[in-house]
């Protein structure tokens, strides 16, 4: 016999095998949905059941979180709780879904919606763009035109910090769109009104980039107060973990005396001792990095809520973003500064093709002769290190790959080793190096994935690339083809070409749409995983709620908290969604 099985809003078919329990099974559910639970060999499914059913028999009533005005034709919070385990038919079961996820989906927007309003009775200093000012004059000096997006985001951004009220924004957009150039016009106006602005980059190599690719961006603009230095100019300083003491004691007074405008650094510009004489922008890179406690700790900092512009180059799905980030104004830069080349992407199976492996080596030489520069990403630094998949052949690691390279197919070239092992100071002076054309090849793990911008860079090959996610694939190849030559990726893989881990590597190839990758990315892992550290707790554990498939429930989620935080922000009224929003807030922790 069949017994129809509901999955996860699905119906399905499951056979209930012979056997003395099946049987009593059997005769229990015959006829009915049956609803399936994570299961072991020695408490089955349908046993867990039989519990679900007992625990119902005794709950006499579920407190009713939802107002009845916003309830519509769902089913009461007792009534869905009863369906989803026990469904009368599908409708019912679809029914008591779809209140459960718009309940997940409601709390989540009811704690966002509170943010907004918290953020909207806060005041802060209005800082109005200063005519004849340092942005006035930077933007004279660029050698290329602003684009579009970057006008119009530049223009939001103007707005916001005019206000009496802090902005809360976020700036997202392709690899290579140019956020780091909105950032920076902003930190200078700023600092045209007195105040200070920090940027906050997650990992050393990042911020030293910065920190040089601002300096050279400005010029004497970054030279206030020095020997030759503009007095129309701001002081640009770099503090790090590794920043050696003298040096640290001097940037430190720098930025408590005021003296120092722009101020770029890691992790280490949240520690004791860092204070601001007046901070009024906190620019983060790479947000996923962050979590909402290392933001609010920099903040802190501030005498007054300052400004924040949070920037990423992952791509976020409009889902996505209303969940984890609703409580940002969010601005997207689509468009790609004028001269930037193509990159095209190919997938190379290294067992069936392994004549293609050599002509990828070959394909760097060719580049290298040109004058041009290449990158090799393996997964890991060393080959003795643990692999989590035990059926696998060890994956490539950047010394095993250094070794052979230098030995082998390059070993005319100059050849450069980069990883997360290497002292900050080793990691500094190896990216320097490459970016002056002093090395013509890197072999690196993941720490170029994010902000290493060098021009003259046009192919890279990653080895292992099924090791890889999509988003991560897709940050790593956007660092070619960030000149006027085109670029090329090539991703090396050993999978199985009917695989799942082969389909991600041929989207990847497809495209090179971020926010279609996103989706493809989405669909394919639990948002656990897609959402990550983006914001801290339970928005990257979800239950019900898919943020792909539940657009229209979390579209009406939103404005329903929206309603009710702008009538009652502390919810004296509605005691059951209060304690409902108490628990989330308690699990973010």
């Amino acid at each position: 016999m069949s017994n129809q099985v509901w999955v996860c809003g699905e119906v399905v078919i499951d056979l209930i095998p012979d056997g003395t329990d099946s049987d009593e099974a059997a005769g229990e559910f015959a006829g009915k949905l049956i609803p399936v639970y994570p299961a072991t060999a020695k408490f089955p499914s349908w046993k867990i059941g039989q519990c679900i059913r007992t625990i119902l028999d005794v709950i006499d009533e579920i407190p009713e979180t939802l107002p009845d005005e916003y309830r519509g034709n769902l089913p009461s919070a007792h009534q869905a709780l009863h369906d989803i385990h026990l469904p009368e038919s599908h409708l019912a079961a679809t029914k008591s879904l779809e209140r459960l996820t718009f309940d997940e989906a409601l709390a989540l927007q009811l704690l966002l919606a509170r943010r907004r309003h918290q953020f909207e009775s806060l005041h802060t200093t209005p800082r109005l763009f200063r005519s004849g000012g340092l942005l006035e004059i930077f933007d004279k000096n660029l050698p290329f035109e602003l684009t579009a997006g970057q006008i119009e985001v530049g223009n939001d951004i103007e707005s916001d910090m005019k206000s009496q009220r802090p902005m809360h924004r976020l700036l997202q957009g392709e690899v290579g769109s140019g956020k780091t150039i909105v950032a920076l016009r902003a930190l200078l106006a700023v600092v045209d009104t007195g105040g200070q602005g920090a940027l906050l980059a997650p990992t050393e190599v990042l911020a030293a980039q910065h920190f040089r690719s601002i300096s050279a961006t400005l010029g004497e603009l970054a030279t206030a107060g020095m020997l030759g230095g503009s007095d129309r100019a701001t002081r640009v300083v770099l503090l790090t973990g590794s920043t050696p003491a003298p040096a640290r004691k001097e940037v430190l007074a720098q930025i408590k005396d005021g003296s120092a405008g722009i101020v770029i650094g890691t992790h280490a510009l949240l520690s004791e001792g860092v204070d601001f004489a007046d901070l009024g922008l906190i620019v983060v890179d790479e947000q996923h990095r962050f979590g909402v406690e290392q933001r609010d700790a920099l903040k802190l900092k501030a005498q007054l809520p300052p400004h924040l512009l949070v920037m990423t180059a992952t791509p976020i799905p409009r889902t996505v973003a209303m969940t984890v980030f609703g409580d940002l104004d969010i601005s997207t830069l689509t468009e790609l500064p004028k001269g930037r080349s193509p990159i095209t992407t190919h997938v190379i199976h290294e067992v069936e093709k392994p004549h293609y492996v050599e002509r990828a080596w070959g394909r760097i030489l060719e580049e290298v002769s040109k004058g041009a520069q290449a990158y090799v990403v393996a997964p890991r630094i060393e080959s003795s290190e643990k692999d989590g998949d035990e059926s696998r052949e060890q994956a490539h690691s950047v010394e095993s790959l250094y070794q052979f390279l230098t030995q082998g197919p390059l070993r005319s070239l100059r050849v450069g080793l980069l990883h997360g092992k290497l002292t900050s100071e080793e990691k500094d002076r190896i990216m320097r190096s490459f970016a002056q054309g002093d090395i013509d090849c890197l072999v690196a793990t993941t720490v170029i994935e994010v902000g290493v911008d060098v021009p003259n860079a046009t192919v890279m090959v990653i080895a292992d690339a099924d090791r890889f996610g999509i988003s991560q694939l897709h940050q790593l190849r956007g660092r070619v083809g960030r000149g006027a030559k085109p670029g090329l990726c090539l991703l090396l893989t050993t999978v199985d070409e009917q695989s799942a881990a082969m389909e991600r590597l041929q989207a990847v190839a497809r495209s090179v749409d971020g926010f279609e990758l996103a989706r493809v990315d989405l669909d394919q892992r639990r948002e656990g995983d897609v959402l990550g550290t983006a914001q801290s707790g339970s928005r990257s554990q979800l239950r019900l709620l898919r943020v792909l498939r539940d657009e229209k429930i979390i579209e009406r989620a939103r404005e329903v908290a929206t309603q009710i935080i702008a009538a009652d922000p502390e919810l004296v009224n509605h005691d059951a969604l209060r304690d409902e929003l108490a628990k989330l807030e308690r699990d973010e922790r």
